[in-house]
């Protein structure tokens, strides 16, 4: 069981102020984080994007991957919307951790996908749980969703773990061109969903929202 550690803080950002909640891994001592803006309805789905930890995307903007275009297009939609949740699960790599991640690069460099790559270092392609994801959604007393995801499995594993994701909104930017090898393995191999042409933002959250997606150029 997860608890949250501190009372909750408001957290001002460039997409509006968001109320931080940060709750500890009893296991690991890691500390995930969820944000939440606006208020919801208990009786309408509630848009989360669960969203695990990049450091080379979501900080340094890497353009080996679309980490960071999609947290910034995740915050982007909540502050149009005026209502989200971001869950940030500290499981860096698909769960290998930093140090794993740049021995995967290396490997990819020399020829492999990030599939093969994971294989080769001793992991699955995708080490990434969920279990906590939804302790804290449960802990914000929120069971029912639109999850801002392009990963079907994310979808089943929510769940399966009680939670209602009654929609999926895919969430997808341009792919850079050092990218490419990348985005396709992960919709070949991995079974994410792509489109071929990625457009607008919408401005609103309508009801049974079937399709978000978003250009960053």
């Amino acid at each position: 069981m997860i608890d949250q550690e501190n009372p909750p803080e408001r957290l001002r950002t460039p997409y509006g102020t968001f109320i931080q909640y940060t709750f500890p891994e009893p296991q690991t001592g890691k500390k995930h984080v969820a944000l939440t803006l606006g208020k919801w309805a208990k009786d309408r789905p509630v848009p989360v994007r669960i969203h695990s930890e990049c450091l080379t995307g979501d900080v340094f903007g890497s353009a080996r991957c679309d980490c960071g275009d999609q947290l910034d297009l995740a915050l982007q939609a909540f502050q149009s919307w005026g209502v989200g949740i971001l869950v940030y699960l500290r499981q860096e790599g698909r769960g290998i951790g930093l140090l794993n991640k740049i021995k995967a690069y290396q490997l990819q460099d020399q020829g492999l996908d990030t599939v093969d790559a994971n294989l080769a270092l001793g992991f699955s392609a995708d080490e990434r749980k969920y279990d906590l994801a939804a302790e804290i959604l449960k802990r914000l007393e929120v069971s029912t969703i639109s999850l801002l995801t392009n990963n079907p499995d994310k979808m089943i594993s929510m769940r399966n773990l009680g939670i209602d994701v009654v929609d999926r909104i895919p969430i997808e930017s341009n792919i850079k061109p050092e990218a490419r090898n990348y985005m396709r393995t992960k919709t070949e191999r991995m079974g994410h969903i792509s489109s071929p042409e990625p457009v607008g933002v919408e401005s609103t959250f309508p009801c049974g929202c079937s399709r978000l997606m978003a250009v960053v150029v």
